[in-house]
């Protein structure tokens, strides 16, 4: 993927937008406007930021905790690396993994390669999707364990 250059409007279209949108019927006819563009333009222009991989997605980042998923836990996993990449898509792809990672190992007191966040409203609902993680897995997995959130401390993504 080549750079993708930036300019004024582009920044100022993701400053306007990295904390969300407006809740409206017409959200970004009103980014548009706070940003001085029409909502064709700043349309087009988050589209081209996605497309070139400057912006992921445009999506709903909710609080787990509001919503009553109070047993969120990073499982970590030491899976085969010959396996991992293919392994970690099908992980990714499970309905209640929200965020999965690759992540190098620090061995020795570290030894996971593979991280994968569940969410459940009990503790045997976690439970059973790290459950469904490990028969995914299988005898690519050596060892795992999941890191239960205590409290949240701070929930943004990256800002200009």
């Amino acid at each position: 993927m080549t750079p993708y250059s930036l300019d004024a409007i582009d920044r100022k279209l993701i400053v306007a937008t990295q904390t969300g949108l407006p809740l409206s019927p017409t959200p970004y006819a009103e980014v548009a406007a706070q940003v001085g563009i029409s909502t064709a333009e700043a349309l087009q222009r988050l589209q081209a930021l996605q497309q070139h991989g400057v912006i992921r997605r445009i999506g709903v980042v909710p609080n787990h905790y509001k919503l009553g998923y109070r047993f969120n836990g990073m499982s970590v996993w030491d899976v085969d690396d010959t396996l991992i990449d293919m392994l970690g898509q099908q992980v990714g792809d499970l309905p209640f993994v929200s965020h999965c990672y690759r992540r190098p190992r620090h061995l020795p007191d570290w030894p996971y390669n593979l991280f994968a966040m569940v969410h459940g409203k009990t503790r045997e609902e976690a439970d059973l999707q790290v459950t469904t993680i490990r028969q995914l897995l299988g005898d690519a997995c050596r060892s795992s364990d999941v890191l239960f959130s205590q409290r949240i401390l701070k929930k943004t993504g990256l800002r200009l």
